[in-house]
């Protein structure tokens, strides 16, 4: 599997971003980071079914930068790239990326992956809280939910 990550607003590469690969019941396959060119490359057996996730990682210097972003339901190949395109903190997020972003959130709540295998350890907690912070939902029912998530990640670093 592999594919490039940009930014959703000027279309220019980003590296370092943290993609996770799942499987349905959400163990982790393989993990890995884009390159100064957005491009990544994962080891995931061709014809599985996945849950792709990405994401910064709450150690390096991007960790509050970017809003995540979530593919379920894929089938890995080696064939066709998987690309995407994250939305700069601090940005509106349509209806549609807002969803994407609130979904990436909801999965590391659930699979833990925020931070190697805990995603309410502070650091992850920390900077997931100052991004869902500076997002502007669009509906009333999608800020619920984002509010939603800064409360757990408050309530689970405390």
């Amino acid at each position: 599997m592999y594919g490039r990550v940009r930014t959703i607003t000027e279309k220019e590469p980003i590296a370092m971003i943290k993609v996770s690969v799942y499987r349905p019941d959400l163990t982790l396959i393989d993990h890995t980071y884009t390159n100064d060119d957005g491009h990544y490359s994962a080891d995931v057996p061709a014809g599985e079914l996945v849950t792709v996730q990405f994401d910064t990682h709450h150690t390096l210097v991007n960790a509050r930068s970017w809003q995540p972003s979530l593919v379920t339901n894929v089938v890995a190949d080696d064939h066709t790239p998987l690309d995407r395109y994250l939305l700069p903190v601090g940005n509106f997020a349509d209806t549609a990326t807002g969803v994407d972003v609130l979904a990436a959130f909801l999965l590391a709540t659930a699979s833990g992956n925020g931070s190697d295998g805990d995603a309410t350890e502070e650091s992850y907690a920390s900077a997931a809280r100052a991004r869902l912070s500076q997002i502007k939902e669009n509906t009333p029912f999608l800020d619920d939910v984002r509010q939603l998530l800064i409360r757990y990640f408050q309530h689970d670093s405390d």
